[in-house]
């Protein structure tokens, strides 16, 4: 049920771009009054998924945009009207998102007055100098029509509408093949809208030829050939980026380091230990003393005010990259399980995290394993027999993988002999509820672990031959405000579950903006920290992901969000243990997620217990992490209130350690354009005495 759905550099967060500039011609040898076209390819995880192909006559654009990975993925037509000088004097955006929401986007330019319409209501504005016009949905082909207004620029630099600003920065040029032969095109980093920049490319001529993410690539037609050299790109641009970053933010002080005045959340008791300090030494706790101990010469000094120190967090449903890792440990995310990833992707990331270059949480792995279909999700090993899923599982377990899991195209008949294989491995056996079967049989097959609430749900409301590879998975739910959770199916489930004592993953965070984000209110799970946030991500916060089309689809997801919750409280309530877990980035998310289990009688202590101490102990860690206290790894995180009496007071946080490595949150939020949430304690190095 990812989230991670392909934003290509968030050029999808960018959107498509109309100017309220003049600038020079913007289509080089595409002359206006002449019809050409351009065709692009999708690809994600090397498979071909999609097209984007761009038509030109005269002074009209029109563009046909679809992908589908993993069952879903956008569907749109854009048409575009251009003055002489090749700027939008209107743009229309029609069709639907990824998980299915309609898109009705407009703009235009008119006497000097631009106007829209997107998904957060209408807007206007009168620029008095150059500014540009960034819509909320759109394909990536109009990076190169705003770059080229960029390139135009004196400091490459203009004012975005609704509010902020876009900046371009040329990168390198790069020699690519294809058809017609070799070229030179040139990359750049577009920042400004977004928590990251988009990368993309283009030709000689100023046209687009590739916007590119580290697992995606939406490529000119006739260079799909290049698409590793490519996604290899955009995982050195932002490596780059992120390795900068950490040379910055992190403080690896060379001596002792003390934080005083300090009361610890103890997961054990679940309480607040009286102040303290705590002494860390290298990668590991030295020492947990009492407030008043002296120091020793030559220690370094934070001052904890009075203020609590958590133990680090763990995110037990990631899909992580690097553009994840950094927001991870400034929200207090020390530990990360890694739910399916490419695997020379995930392992580069853990390398560069381990030697200290770029900051990111510890992580777990588990290995994805997909049937091959038209709906496969391009990620992991895709396997097309009982045989090679049998040997994807031995695949993972020779490199130090410590689960698997299984996903929507598996073959039923195939899953006993599957996790049969992985046991005997001594791996960890979860996953999503193939199509065609139910939950039931998946705990009859053995699974360890559920992940997704609505996939152990849908077996209660979907008839035997609907296809859960598509966004039925989803869109189903609608079905859930009928649902008896007294009835016979529902306790068999339940009863099944706590007999084989299989625990659940529900990633209740997800479902919540599923089920309730609504086109121009903020999202609920957002609410806290939006205003935070960079203009792109203040947009998207008001923006629906389902397709809402009455006032009975409105009330039918609300009421599938009540079920929802009713169903893990019911669960929590029979002893199922509850994994917390995002499948959404995790960082901010992750607060949410652990909020919303308030809701199904969890208090804000025994919460925090089960993301730290439960989660060290569910994956065989608690000997070095989970909890703060002599000889174990210094990961923990420091905030002014009680987050026992107050979950919310873990989202300002003043101080990260990760393996004994310092952050500031204050001074690496503005990297993504954030506005701090707290301030940095005081620090006192040793040469002031």
């Amino acid at each position: 049920m990812s989230a991670r759905t392909q934003k290509f550099g968030k050029f999808s967060k960018f959107g498509s771009v109309a100017l309220a500039l003049a600038i020079a011609p913007l289509f080089g040898a595409h002359a206006q009054g002449t019809d050409t076209s351009e065709n692009f390819t999708v690809i994600i995880g090397g498979t071909r998924v999609g097209h984007l192909d761009v038509v030109r006559s005269g002074d009209t654009v029109k563009i046909d945009y679809d992908y589908k990975n993993n069952g879903r993925g956008p569907t749109m037509k854009e048409e575009l009207r251009l003055d002489p000088k090749g700027m939008p004097t209107s743009w229309k955006i029609t069709g639907n998102s990824t998980f299915g929401n309609a898109i009705n986007e407009s703009f235009a330019m008119q006497r000097g007055t631009a106007r829209w319409t997107d998904s957060t209501g209408s807007g206007s504005a009168k620029p008095k100098g150059p500014a540009i016009y960034v819509a909320q949905e759109g394909s990536p082909w109009a990076a190169g029509l705003y770059a080229r207004a960029l390139l135009a620029d004196d400091d490459r630099s203009i004012p975005a509408l609704p509010g902020g600003a876009l900046s371009l920065a040329e990168l390198e040029k790069v020699q690519v093949s294809g058809a017609g032969g070799a070229m030179t095109v040139t990359s750049y980093a577009l920042s400004g809208n977004d928590l990251d920049p988009g990368y993309f490319l283009l030709d000689d001529t100023g046209a687009l030829f590739a916007a590119i993410s580290p697992r995606a690539v939406f490529v000119r037609k006739g260079f799909e050939g290049e698409d590793l050299k490519l996604r290899d790109l955009a995982v050195k641009y932002s490596t780059e980026r992120f390795v900068k970053m950490q040379a910055k933010a992190a403080n690896s002080y060379k001596a002792p380091v003390r934080i005083t005045n300090v009361r610890l959340f103890d997961p054990v008791t679940m309480k607040l230990t009286e102040p303290k300090s705590v002494v860390v030494s290298g990668r590991h706790i030295s020492a947990v003393l009492p407030v008043n101990s002296p120091a020793s010469e030559g220690e370094v000094t934070i001052d904890g005010n009075g203020g609590t120190l958590v133990p680090g967090l763990y995110e037990m449903h990631g899909h992580i990259g690097q553009e994840d890792a950094m927001l991870n440990i400034l929200a207090g995310i020390t530990s990360v399980r890694d739910m399916g990833n490419e695997i020379d992707v995930l392992d580069g990331l853990i390398e560069r995290i381990d030697s200290g270059v770029l900051a990111g949480p510890r992580i777990t792995k588990s290995g994805f394993i997909e049937g091959k279909s038209p709906f496969s999700s391009n990620n992991g090993k895709l396997v097309n027999s009982q045989q090679e899923a049998i040997d994807a599982a031995r695949f993972y377990a020779a490199r130090d993988f410590q689960a698997i899991k299984i996903y929507n195209s598996m073959n039923p008949e195939w899953i006993p002999a599957l996790v049969k294989e992985a046991k005997a491995l001594g791996l960890h056996v979860m996953g999503h509820v193939p199509a065609f079967t139910n939950a039931d049989a998946m705990i009859a097959a053995g699974y360890d672990e559920m992940t997704h609430i609505n996939q152990v749900m849908l077996g209660w409301v979907l008839e035997p031959k609907e296809d859960t590879r598509t966004l039925l998975r989803l869109t189903a739910l609608k079905r859930l405000p009928s649902l008896d959770l007294e009835s016979e199916k529902v306790n068999r489930t339940i009863g099944a579950m706590v007999e084989k004592k299989v625990t659940i993953d529900p990633t209740f965070a997800i479902h919540e903006s599923l089920l309730l984000a609504r086109n121009g209110t903020i999202n609920p799970g957002m609410v806290d920290y939006v205003a935070n946030m960079p203009v792109g991500v203040q947009r998207s916060a008001k923006q629906a992901w389902s397709n809402i089309e009455s006032p009975a689809d409105d009330k039918a997801y609300r009421g599938a969000f009540d079920k929802i919750t009713a169903t893990i409280k019911k669960m929590h309530d029979a002893g199922i243990f509850l994994i917390p877990g995002t499948d959404m980035g995790g960082s901010f998310t992750y607060h949410r997620e652990l909020e919303l289990y308030q809701k199904v009688g969890l208090t804000p202590a025994q919460i925090l217990r089960r993301a730290t101490y439960d989660m060290a102990e569910y994956l065989d860690q608690e000997q070095s992490l989970g909890s703060i206290e002599k000889g174990k790894y210094a990961d923990f995180f420091l905030i002014q209130g009680d987050p026992t009496q107050d979950l919310k007071a873990i989202k300002a946080i003043r101080m990260v350690a990760k393996d004994g490595v310092f952050y500031y949150p204050s001074d690496v939020y503005p990297e993504f354009g954030i506005k701090p949430f707290a301030t940095k304690p005081k620090v006192k190095l040793p040469k002031e005495g």
